[in-house]
C-alpha cells in the first residue's frame, strides 16, 4: 500500500471518529438537557421548543417530536434558551452553557493564552550527495598519446597528487628543444619569450624548471589529481590518442558533502541561509553531525510540494557517503508570540477556530489566524488576546453544540 493510500485511509478514519464523537457528544448534551426538563404541568423555565433533532445528525431539523428516521431513538427538542444564537436573555452573551457537573464529565479543561517564546524546530528527511563545488577536471594540455595508466577505475578513492596517466606530448618536446636552443644564445629577452611559450602550452613550472636545469627535453609527463576524492569519470586508456583539452578524469572531493533536505513548502519561511542544522544517520545512530544551510534551491518539487535546502557537512574520515538517508533537525530563532496549546486549535478546512470560555460559564467559538507550531504550542497571529481562556479538552463537543444552535463565530478583529 502506498504512502498516499495509507494517508487517505487514516484521514477518512479520523473524520469518521470525529463525526461519531461529535454526534455522541451532542447526544449526551441533549440527554442532559432532557433530564433537566421540568415535569408536566410545571412552568417551563427553558422556553419554547424551536425544533426537534437527532443528536447523531444535528444538522437535520424536524417540526414535530417522534422517532428519528436515522436512528431508533426519540428526537430531542431544541429550546429557545439563552444558549441560542440570539443576543441572549438579560444581556447575556450568546454561547453554549454547560453546568459544572457536565463539565467534569466531559473532561473540559481551560488554558489561558499567554505570551511566550516559540522556537521553530523543524524535522525533515534528506539524503547525502557529493559536494559539486569541490570537483577537479583533469585534462590533456596538449595533443598526444596515453603511454601508461595506473589501474584506476571510476569509484576509486584517491589522494591528492595520485597519478592518473603518463602522456606522450610531441608538441611539448618540440617546444622544449626550441627553448634550450634559444637559451644557448644567451639573449635574456629571447629566453624569457621562449619560456613564456612553454607556459602558454600548459606546461607546469616544475616541468619547465626541470628542463632548464637538466638541459634535456622531456615529452612525457605524468598527469596527477590536484585533489583527493573519488574518481567520477575516467577516459584515460593506454594507447589512446588525445586532443588538446580532452578530459582524462573527473575527481570529486570528499572533505565535505551536501545534505539535501526536503522542506515542506508551507514551512519554507522558517529556513534561512546560514542557519544551523543537525543530522543523524541510520549508520551512526548515536552521533549527530553539525552543519549549516548554504543554499535554498530556487525551484520547488511539484509532486511533493517541497523545497530543497542544501546543508554542508564536514566529512571527517569519509564516513558520510552519497546516497545515505538522514533525519535533519533545523532549529530556528526563538520569537516572542501569543501562544495556545496546539490541541485547542480546531481546523475546519475553511477557517481556524478556538472555543473561548466566557466569565459567565458560557462557551463560544472564535476565529483565529495561526502561525508557527512547535513543542505542542501554536502561535496566534490574530483573533485572540492574552489572558483569554480557550478550551483544550472537549472542545469538539462544544463546537458541535455551537454549530447546532447556530452561534455566530466571533470574527478576527473582535477580540478584546
Amino acid at each position: 500500500m502506498s504512502f498516499e493510500t495509507i494517508s487517505a485511509v487514516r484521514l477518512r478514519a479520523a473524520f469518521l471518529v470525529a463525526i461519531l464523537v461529535a454526534g455522541g457528544g451532542g447526544y449526551w448534551l441533549g440527554t442532559q438537557r432532557e433530564s433537566t426538563k421540568p415535569a408536566a404541568g410545571a412552568a417551563d423555565p427553558v422556553g419554547k421548543v424551536l425544533y426537534y433533532y437527532d443528536p447523531m445528525f444535528p444538522d437535520q431539523k424536524f417540526d414535530k417530536p417522534g422517532k428519528s428516521p436515522f436512528m431508533d431513538m426519540e428526537l430531542m427538542p431544541k429550546y429557545a434558551d439563552s444558549g441560542s444564537a440570539g443576543s441572549g436573555e438579560g444581556g447575556a452573551a450568546p454561547g453554549v452553557t454547560i453546568d459544572p457537573s457536565a463539565r467534569q464529565n466531559l473532561g473540559i479543561r481551560l488554558v489561558a493564552a499567554k505570551i511566550g517564546a516559540l522556537t521553530a524546530n523543524l524535522s525533515v528527511a534528506g539524503s547525502i550527495e557529493f559536494n559539486q563545488r569541490d570537483v577537479a577536471n583533469i585534462q590533456a594540455r596538449s595533443g598526444g598519446f596515453v603511454q601508461r595508466t595506473y589501474g584506476r577505475a571510476p569509484g576509486d578513492v584517491i589522494g591528492a597528487g595520485a597519478p592518473i596517466a603518463d602522456l606522450q606530448l610531441p608538441e611539448w618536446g618540440g617546444a622544449q628543444t626550441e627553448f634550450l636552443s634559444v637559451k644557448r644564445l644567451g639573449n635574456p629577452t629571447l629566453t624569457a619569450a621562449a619560456r613564456q611559450r612553454l607556459r602558454l602550452l600548459g606546461m607546469p613550472e616544475s616541468v619547465i624548471a626541470g628542463v632548464e636545469r637538466s638541459g634535456r627535453t622531456g615529452g612525457t609527463v605524468t598527469v596527477t589529481s590536484p585533489i583527493g576524492g573519488v574518481i567520477q569519470t575516467l577516459d584515460a586508456r593506454a594507447g589512446a590518442t588525445l586532443g588538446a583539452g580532452q578530459t582524462l578524469a573527473q575527481v570529486t572531493g570528499l572533505g565535505t558533502v551536501w545534505l539535501n533536505a526536503a522542506v515542506p513548502e508551507a514551512q519554507a519561511g522558517l529556513i534561512r541561509v546560514g542557519q544551523n542544522a543537525a543530522a543523524t544517520l541510520t549508520a551512526f545512530p548515536a552521533e549527530a553531525f553539525a552543519g549549516r544551510v548554504i543554499a535554498i534551491l530556487p525551484t520547488a518539487q511539484t509532486d511533493s510540494r517541497t523545497l530543497t535546502v542544501r546543508i554542508e557537512l564536514a566529512n571527517r574520515g569519509g564516513r558520510l557517503r552519497p546516497g545515505m538517508f538522514a533525519s535533519v533537525s533545523l532549529g530556528g530563532d526563538a520569537r516572542t508570540a501569543l501562544l495556545v496549546p496546539s490541541e485547542a486549535v480546531i481546523r475546519t478546512g475553511t477557517r481556524t477556530l478556538v472555543m473561548l470560555s466566557a466569565k459567565d460559564g458560557r462557551y463560544h467559538p472564535a476565529e483565529v489566524r495561526t502561525g508557527r507550531e512547535s513543542g505542542g504550542q501554536t502561535e496566534v497571529l490574530a483573533g485572540l488576546s492574552e489572558g483569554e481562556e480557550v478550551v483544550v479538552s472537549g472542545q469538539f463537543l462544544i463546537d458541535s453544540e455551537a454549530s447546532l444552535t447556530g452561534i455566530v463565530v466571533r470574527p478576527i478583529g473582535a477580540s478584546k
